[in-house]
């Protein structure tokens, strides 16, 4: 799934509430900081910077957390 998502792209992903909708902001591939949380994205271990459409609420996920949507 890494290579396949982009900016823009539309993704879900699982909570401890139930699936979740989203949009890739970026693909982060280097040490981040969102709010407190350290975030350890490197170029061969890539994450994805995705905001809720929900909450408008951004995290950090891993693409195999992330399921591209149709």
């Amino acid at each position: 799934m890494a290579d396949r998502l982009h900016k823009g792209d539309k993704v879900e992903w699982n909570t401890a509430q139930g699936k979740t909708h989203g949009t890739v902001e970026k693909k982060l591939t280097s040490e981040t900081k969102i709010k407190s949380h350290k975030v350890a994205a490197t170029k061969d271990d890539p994450q994805y910077l995705v905001k809720s459409d929900k909450t408008g609420a951004k995290a950090a996920h891993k693409p195999e957390s992330l399921k591209k949507r149709s």
